[in-house]
């Protein structure tokens, strides 16, 4: 007896600390919440950045979908899943910025029910229009569309699409109408039959499209012309505002997480996150990495929650 009390004890000793049974994290695979569905920008950039992850921590990152309600599904998911390390929202400006300033009862807050571990990065958008609208510049179209009286209508598959473009609208005085769908992808069908006639989205989306003459390319929406269309202007170029609004990504995950942990996944993503390999892979979905510390998140985080209520109200877009 007295020998086996001796291993037992022996045993125990060896044993993490935290418990009896406690395993050093990860031992088990990892879920990374995405706010939109397959096919999407957020699923490519999920599956590119998770495939290296995965690798550094010795365990699968495992993308899970669930597109809805301008991603607030996938956070209210996050938020209510255990702190312990294996959920995490790959999260858009959508579910972190602006569905906080959408609804006059908030699902959740920002600042208080998630735990920040790093920004993403940027993510590039083309302003694209159906090849039977007879326009090929910006001007031409906001021409057409006073001319015509017609009131055009374009894919609201996330938010960015949803108040840019409502924004680029009554900045030349025309009004565009929003047609709503769970993600960008979901909308394309529509989009290339020409019921719906504007696409303004994300090269995941957009560039084989555009390649194949299906959709007309105007312009992209930021302040420099993108690399992988240079023979498109940029928003001044195409006499246009730009856009105080952008598309973002941050990874994070429920209130709660243990400081090892967010420390320890903070350290991994901004390792993989500047890996030629994955700054290229990126870099062909219009998307540039970007890390932070989990403090420089949260600060950013906050201050984006001014800006889209700054921008949903200048939109005239209230919230519901």
């Amino acid at each position: 007896m007295r020998r086996f009390l001796v291993a037992v004890l022996a045993a125990c000793l060896l044993l993490p600390a935290g418990g009896a049974w406690a395993q050093a994290w990860p031992n088990k695979p990892i879920k990374f919440v995405i706010p939109f569905g397959p096919g999407s920008a957020s699923d490519a950039l999920a599956r590119i950045a998770g495939q290296e992850l995965g690798q550094a921590l010795g365990q699968p990152i495992v993308v899970v979908h669930k597109p809805g309600a301008d991603g607030a599904l996938s956070a209210i998911e996050v938020q209510r899943s255990a702190p312990d390390g294996y959920t995490f929202l790959f999260g858009t400006n959508s579910p972190l910025a602006v569905v906080p300033n959408m609804r006059k009862d908030p699902p959740y807050d920002v600042t208080k029910d998630f735990t920040p571990v790093t920004f993403l990065g940027d993510n590039t958008y083309f302003f694209a229009i159906h090849p039977s609208i007879p326009a090929t510049t910006m001007k031409e179209l906001v021409d057409y569309a006073k001319k015509s009286g017609k009131v055009l209508n374009y894919s609201a598959g996330n938010t960015f699409a949803l108040v840019g473009t409502a924004m680029i609208g009554r900045n030349n005085g025309i009004e565009f109408q929003p047609v709503a769908y769970k993600s960008e992808p979901d909308s394309i069908l529509d989009v290339l039959s020409g019921r719906v006639e504007i696409l303004h989205g994300t090269a995941t989306t957009i560039l084989a499209q555009a390649k194949e003459g299906k959709l007309r390319v105007l312009a992209t929406s930021f302040s420099k012309r993108s690399p992988l269309m240079p023979e498109v202007p940029s928003f001044p170029e195409a006499g246009q505002q730009v856009l105080p609004i952008g598309p973002w990504f941050a990874l994070v995950a429920p209130a709660g997480l243990p400081a090892d942990i967010q420390a320890r996944m903070n350290k991994e993503m901004v390792a993989v996150l500047a890996k030629p390999n994955v700054v290229e892979q990126m870099n062909r979905q219009g998307f540039i990495p970007r890390s932070s510390s989990p403090e420089e998140l949260a600060t950013y985080m906050k201050e984006q929650l001014g800006v889209w209520n700054k921008a949903l109200r200048e939109a005239k877009l209230e919230a519901q």
